[in-house]
């Protein structure tokens, strides 16, 4: 066992979100910081890696530029490093291909040195610190910290009616390029889920449909959605937005985060329409669909049968059944949040519903003997909103929680940040508009 001396702040995994932390917290005086993460390196949805998925959010949602746009660590600076300036300025894009953020972040993770891969937390507890043990390859080591940040990501959701039949050909998106063989020689498919990386599997499967081969794209939403992508609903991916949503009551929070599903669960438009246009293409000559797309219906249980798998389906609007007979399933069925086994369980002060409690600077409520500071990164939905998992709040949120644990503003946030109000106006807000008004008008 080795022992190092008190950090700052101690980070236990290494996604984007933490990875923008370790970026900002960077070039701050007087704060160290290390961050912990158990795979050997950077990697970032491997699985979902396909040639041509993009980003949604613009390059500008990078770990810091909105936070800080001088930052060496943008994704401007990235694409100088590598001598592409001028092909991405001529390219006119917007939106980059999710290989080229994944590879962005690698060469972060690599050139700052308070990253370390390869080093597994199995504890985090307190005393008079916290203290977070973890093991490399060199053996367990163990460091101490004032703060912790925990970054570990979500894991994926596997609806309990498929629960008798994952295994063998039948697996989640997020191992799809490395279980593909595992559909090579199935003669039907079945893609279940209607989020983006839904949409993006069903379109690859289609691009290589073999003749004589059906696909299926079954989802339980009320269609094939695409993502609320207007200015003005953008701003629901605003602080302004997270702030007015922390202010509701409980119940009210829990009630609107599924029914703004088309804010952060739904598809691309530009996605739709490649579907679409593949779609049409294929009919041309009077040829018979291959591929069939089921809205609004639920799998409600799945059993093997034979080489394949029998999915019993309900459609609620119709009241009626159905059973899909198939070969594979690809779930598409999104990931969740999760409290990691090695956080002891004392330090925690959980709702009812054995969540986080999380503050405005993304602090999770204690036991009252703990004196340092705990904090979360894309944990906070039931809290915080349809944001929380959305790379352009990530930079933003890193910037709040180190200026709280600084104890003072490293990072200047802006206070107006949507055109939006949301929710009733207060006085205060009322009079900063009447003096804007009356500027406007001098």
């Amino acid at each position: 066992m080795t022992e190092s001396s008190t950090y700052d702040v101690v980070g236990v995994g290494l996604g984007p979100f933490n990875l923008s932390l370790a970026a900002l917290a960077d070039p701050l005086d007087g704060l160290s910081a290390r961050f912990l993460e158990s795979k050997p390196e950077w990697s970032w949805h491997p699985g979902l890696l396909l040639d041509d998925a993009m980003l949604q959010v613009p390059f500008l949602a990078d770990l810091v530029t909105l936070a800080d746009p001088t930052s060496e660590w943008s994704f401007l600076n990235y694409l100088r490093a590598h001598d592409r300036m001028y092909a991405f300025y001529f390219g006119e894009r917007m939106h980059v291909l999710r290989r080229e953020y994944d590879d962005y972040c690698r060469w972060v993770s690599e050139r700052l040195p308070s990253c370390t891969f390869g080093a597994s937390v199995t504890s985090v507890r307190w005393d008079g610190a916290f203290e977070v043990e973890f093991v490399t390859a060199d053996g367990t080591e163990r460091v101490r910290a004032k703060n912790v940040v925990l970054g570990v990501g979500t894991q994926p959701v596997l609806p309990e009616s498929f629960a008798p039949v994952v295994g063998r050909g039948v697996f989640h998106s997020g191992e799809y390029l490395h279980r593909q063989a595992e559909l090579a020689g199935a003669g039907d498919v079945t893609v279940v889920g209607s989020g983006q990386s839904g949409a993006e599997i069903f379109l690859d499967l289609l691009r290589q449909l073999p003749a004589g081969r059906q696909l299926r794209w079954l989802t339980q939403a009320p269609a094939f959605a695409p993502m609320e992508y207007s200015k003005l609903g953008l701003e629901h991916f605003t602080p302004a937005y997270t702030r007015y949503f922390r202010g509701l009551a409980e119940p009210v929070r829990d009630r609107l985060v599924p029914e703004q599903w088309q804010l952060y669960k739904a598809i691309s438009a530009e996605t739709i329409a490649a579907i679409y246009d593949l779609l049409y293409e294929r009919s041309v000559g009077g040829a018979s669909s291959q591929a069939t797309l089921l809205p609004n219906v639920s799998v409600v249980a799945s059993r093997r049968s034979g080489n394949g798998v029998e999915l019993r389906c309900h459609q609620p609007d119709q009241d009626e059944e159905l059973v899909v007979r198939t070969d594979a399933v690809v779930l598409a069925t999104g990931y969740s949040a999760r409290q990691p086994d090695f956080l002891d369980a004392g330090l925690l002060d959980l709702d009812d519903a054995g969540r986080y409690r999380v503050d405005a600077d993304y602090r999770v409520a204690t036991a009252p003997h703990v004196t340092g500071a705990l904090y979360v990164q894309n944990a906070e939905l039931h809290t915080h909103g349809v944001g929380t998992p959305d790379l352009g709040l990530g930079a933003h949120r890193a910037a709040v929680i180190l200026n709280a644990i600084a104890g003072t503003t490293r990072y200047r946030l802006p206070e107006q940040t949507a055109f939006t109000t949301f929710g009733v106006p207060s006085s205060t807000d009322q009079l900063q508009e009447a003096a804007r008004v009356a500027a406007r008008t001098r």
